[in-house]
């Protein structure tokens, strides 16, 4: 089990940083297990998975259209976490790459950045790469900056981050909330506050 609050030993080195969105830059309020249960999809079952399960075209199009209004409902209610905003300022001071990769949908992802001002100039979303836990997103944000994935860090704070972290051979670094203590023991370093994060230059 790794402790919370644990600070990665050579933070300087990292060269870039790649965040989540939702639950992790922002607060969009998403309630997931009411999508489910307006979906009819099963309890506990990822969305985008399920869908894909889905033969009948007319019921993935509702379904579809269910997700997307959840998600552009949330971008418009979303707030930033606490601290979020302040490391992003930083970084960019200090002119360290700050990318987003979502699971979200592009317009849901755009609407949140634009509302609240996100210092950040790459975002992929499930549009752009293959969803977490694949690592495309990742490893395009890696070569797009030219840097190695060991010198980057994916922060998130859902199980399917730290895969897609560890696939990418990246650092993987868990947000911690009140209900995802049960993921700590797949991360690299965990966080309870985003001031944990900033470097030291």
């Amino acid at each position: 089990m790794i402790p919370p609050g644990l600070r990665l030993m050579n933070l300087n080195g990292v060269k870039g940083f790649i965040f989540d969105l939702d639950g992790t830059l922002v607060d969009s309020r998403l309630d997931f297990d009411a999508m489910r249960r307006e979906l009819g999809f099963p309890e506990g079952e990822p969305i985008l998975e399920h869908l894909q399960t889905l033969d009948d075209p007319d019921a993935v199009a509702r379904a579809w259209e269910v997700v997307e209004a959840h998600e552009i409902a949330g971008a418009r209610a979303a707030t930033w976490m606490p601290g979020a905003k302040e490391l992003l300022m930083s970084l960019r001071e200090l002119d360290i790459p700050v990318a987003i990769l979502t699971r979200n949908m592009r317009e849901a992802t755009r609407i949140a950045i634009e509302a609240l001002g996100i210092p950040v100039e790459l975002a992929l979303t499930r549009e752009d790469c293959k969803p977490k836990p694949h690592p495309e997103g990742l490893l395009r944000i890696a070569e797009t900056w030219g840097l190695a994935c060991g010198e980057l860090i994916y922060v998130g704070d859902y199980i399917f981050d730290l895969q897609a972290a560890r696939n990418a051979n990246m650092i993987a670094c868990l947000y911690l909330n009140e209900r995802n203590h049960i993921y700590q023991e797949h991360a690299d370093c965990v966080i309870r506050a985003f001031e944990e994060l900033s470097p030291r230059r």
